[in-house]
């Protein structure tokens, strides 16, 4: 059995709902739709949906908590076997999705979005949700409605992370880009005036909201299917990291790390605009699956030594689905990492965002042993039901407040 273990036992193991985690007991009951929300014209607006990742399992529930709502979003490009957690809703796109290419190259129209998106007539309803990492924050919005925001983060190429995106773009393209993103923040901090709540999905972006918009935001972190996956003791011996490919999740660092480790076996999984340029990178030790069904993640979570990332995360539902698992996490030390991950506990937190400091989290971690099963426990607080709860709560408060 693999040193990580100290449960004894090769099976899968299902824990249960009621876990004390240092001192405390989380209990977490089925929510239900407020009876005067029913009544309630209520729109919801997502960036866009190309894909089924973090946000859009948020955007999941937030539909499942109010099935009457209208769905509305730049663009979406779902196949025909994906849409299923839309709930048989028909999203309202805008003019973006009409442009050419638009399902492959959409964000090459971002200079549009802010435009796009204050096209969407939503006069007629009482209640505006916005599920926002980019654009959807900026709809248009009248005195008499209320719009509650659950912030992923504010625009990350805009702001704080502009120069990490633009690092390898060539001198023109990237000035280009810098007087573009100009104009974004312009937009972007008018349009936070038309939000009446803010939530943040951590306390990192809390305080990125309070930085940048001078807003307060009420955390709720985001739902975590904790209970698709079971904690396996016995461990393979490989890593995994799974991510979509783009610059700020950092893959290109981890690949790098593996690269100089050729006796450590490393899985990827996931796809997105940079999979071409990373997969040159790989060496015969890494292997990269591309998008795989969530079966085959669960699986290869399951069986995993320990889940990999080197990106400086919002929250992470990566992260917290490894643990579930009962897999440790080898995790850059910023972030929303720092909310989920116990140093010494479930996993290591490297201080450095390079190779170098990724392959030190690594030695650090065959040093040490873990329990699966304490692993699990500790992520137990971040389940779907628990979402549930805190957000219907929030947004019950919120709308008496607004018609008090």
């Amino acid at each position: 059995m693999n040193k990580q273990s100290t449960l004894g036992a090769t099976a899968c193991l299902s824990l249960d709902r009621d876990v004390p985690i240092k001192g405390r007991s989380y209990t977490f009951e089925k929510a239900e739709v407020y009876s005067d929300l029913k009544n309630k014209r209520i729109a919801v607006v997502h960036d866009w949906l190309p894909l089924y990742g973090g946000a859009e399992r948020v955007l999941e529930q937030i539909l499942n908590m109010v099935p009457h709502a209208d769905l509305y979003t730049i663009m979406e490009a779902l196949g025909p076997g994906e849409r299923g957690f839309l709930h048989g809703k028909q999203p309202h796109t805008s003019l973006i999705q009409k442009l050419p290419f638009c399902a492959r190259s959409y964000r090459n129209y971002f200079a549009f979005m802010p435009f796009a998106v204050e096209q969407f007539d939503l006069s007629s309803y009482d209640i505006i949700i916005s599920s926002s990492y980019a654009f959807a924050k900026g709809v248009l919005t009248g005195p008499n409605q209320l719009h509650v925001c659950y912030c992923h983060s504010p625009i990350r190429f805009a702001w704080d992370m502009q120069h990490q995106y633009l690092a390898k773009n060539n001198p023109v393209s990237g000035a280009i880009a810098r007087m573009l993103f100009h104009y974004i923040r312009l937009w972007d901090t008018r349009t936070s005036n038309g939000v009446n709540a803010f939530i943040a999905n951590s306390k990192f972006i809390a305080r990125r909201i309070e930085k940048t918009y001078r807003r307060h935001a009420s955390v709720i972190y985001p739902p975590v299917a904790i209970d698709d996956f079971s904690v396996c003791a016995e461990k393979e011996d490989y890593y995994v990291t799974a991510s979509r490919f783009v610059p700020y999740k950092r893959l290109d660092l981890v690949v790098e790390a593996f690269s100089r480790m050729p006796d450590k076996k490393l899985v990827v999984i996931g796809d997105g605009p940079d999979f071409a340029k990373i997969k040159q990178r790989a060496t015969p030790n890494i292997k990269l699956m591309g998008h795989q069904p969530k079966e085959v993640l669960r699986r290869t979570l399951e069986k995993a030594r320990a889940f990999v990332f080197a990106g400086e995360e919002d929250f992470g539902i990566a992260l917290v689905e490894a643990q579930a698992c009962g897999t440790p996490v080898i995790a850059l030390g910023r972030g929303g990492a720092l909310e989920t991950v116990l140093p010494g506990e479930t996993g290591v937190l490297f201080p450095e965002q390079t190779a170098s400091g990724l392959i030190d989290g690594v030695s650090e971690f065959e040093r040490s042993c873990f329990d699966p099963g304490r692993i699990r426990l500790n992520v137990e607080r971040f389940s779907i039901a628990r979402f549930q709860r805190q957000f219907l709560e929030k947004l019950q408060a919120e709308n008496a407040r607004f018609h008090r």
